[in-house]
């Protein structure tokens, strides 16, 4: 028992709240090892709510994704000593059953056959560059958790990109649904 009036050297730890709806900005994690392509990423989130921090190699990426917890990775595929795939494999595994974070892969070589690896790496979508900015803004639209604030304000161009990709994974659920084996991943 303690003692009134000395305080408990080992106090119980503070509850922990959830975060109220719309009270912190996105975080988006953004691996990308070309500084034009890191500018330009930049210039087009620009007008965004979001907290946006880059990594320069894949390894960086696993690194920040521990200390950082993005609510969204962007993720280069051609990086210098640990490759995109290899980052989003890593992030995968450290997730382990908790809470999933989209992964949207970012390529200049998205060619028939491409995605396979890309989503067997567990990516949950990918861009092709030349990046364009209502696709970028219309998956940080899709993927804003509640937690966050809405990183873009009245952009109709963000919400109808977000609307088509919702229809597309739709068709593609039910292509997948009649014919298994075209959408074996």
């Amino acid at each position: 028992a303690i003692a009134q009036g000395s305080e408990d050297p080992n106090p119980p730890p503070a509850p922990v709240e959830a975060e109220p709806a719309g009270a912190r900005q996105m975080r988006i994690l953004a691996a990308e090892d070309n500084r034009t392509n890191q500018l330009v990423f930049q210039k087009m989130v620009r007008e965004a709510d979001i907290d946006l921090v880059f990594a320069h190699t894949g390894i960086e990426a696993v690194a920040l994704f521990q200390s950082y917890r993005p609510d969204l990775v962007f993720m280069d595929i051609s990086m210098p000593e640990m490759d995109g795939r290899e980052a989003s494999t890593a992030i995968r595994a450290l997730e382990a059953g908790r809470s999933h974070v989209p992964i949207v892969a970012l390529t200049a070589h998205a060619m028939d056959g491409d995605s396979d690896g890309i989503f067997a790496a567990g990516i949950d979508r990918y861009l092709t560059k030349p990046l364009r900015k209502n696709a970028i803004l219309g998956v940080l639209t899709e993927f804003c958790p509640t937690a966050a604030r809405a990183p873009v304000q009245n952009s109709a161009e963000s919400a109808a990109y977000a609307a088509a990709l919702s229809v597309s994974r739709r068709l593609k659920t039910n292509r997948c649904a009649s014919d298994l084996s075209a959408c074996q991943q």
